[in-house]
Formats: C-alpha cells, sequence, structure tokens
C-alpha cells in the first residue's frame, strides 16, 4: 500500500500539471484575441473552404450510393484494424487464432460477395438496367 508521503506528491504533480494545461490555453485565447484581426466585413462571414468561395446550398441532395460506399469503407477498414492487431500476436494465437481469422475472413468474404450479388458495388446505371431486363 503505498504511503501517503508518494500520494501527496503524485497528486501535486498533477494540480501542476492541470494548473500549466489551463495557464496555457487561457495565454493561448488571450493572444489570439489581442493580435487577431479586428476588421468585419461580408467576405469574413462566408463560408470558405480550400480556396474557393462555396457556391450553392449546403442542403444538397447526395445519391444514397454515396453513403452506401462510405459505410462499406468503414466496415472494411475496422476490419483489417482487427487482421492487423491478429498479424501482431500470430505466433501467441496458434492453430486457433489462425482458423479464428480464417473464419473471419470467409464472413467477410460471404459479405463481399453478397454485396456484389444485390448490385450494391454498381455504379453504372447501363449494367444495372441490362441485370434488371435479363431478370424480367
Amino acid at each position: 500500500m503505498p504511503d501517503a508521503g508518494s500520494s501527496l506528491a503524485h497528486n501535486w504533480g498533477l494540480g501542476i500539471f492541470l494548473l500549466g494545461v489551463c495557464a496555457l490555453c487561457l495565454f493561448m485565447l488571450g493572444v489570439s484575441s489581442l493580435l487577431g484581426s479586428k476588421a468585419w466585413g461580408r467576405s469574413k462571414n462566408e463560408p470558405f473552404e480550400s480556396g474557393i468561395v462555396s457556391t450553392g446550398s449546403a442542403r444538397l441532395r447526395l445519391s444514397a450510393k454515396f453513403y452506401l460506399v462510405a459505410m462499406l469503407f468503414v466496415i472494411f477498414d475496422v476490419e483489417a484494424l482487427y487482421l492487423f492487431a491478429w498479424s501482431v500476436s500470430v505466433r501467441e494465437s496458434g492453430w486457433a487464432g489462425f482458423i479464428e481469422v480464417a473464419i473471419f475472413i470467409a464472413i467477410l468474404l460471404a459479405g463481399l460477395v453478397y454485396l456484389c450479388r444485390v448490385g450494391a458495388l454498381d455504379w453504372s446505371p447501363a449494367s444495372r438496367k441490362a441485370r434488371q431486363e435479363q431478370q424480367k
């Protein structure tokens, strides 16, 4: 059990660190408000990104395909992280870990095959129309 002296020293160090962080934040906010530009104008209030003044409305309607691709990217990216973590500990996990990863990859491939079969990865309307006509 740690004695009271070492615990108190640890708490003092944490307190000084937090005080330093707060002082640094206040310093940065104060300096930016003192040295920052005070000019106001119409162009200051317009959204500006990547050197291009935006045009049109922010309420742009996008196809659901964009969201589908984004979700697929996130899903497969997270699964790649799991595979990376497994590859780091492949020697410790042994054959049981290898079989688990093989099942995991098989499930991923089954999901990818399903997405291809339902046309979730088809972006061209011509091939989709041809497939629909073949089904009729």
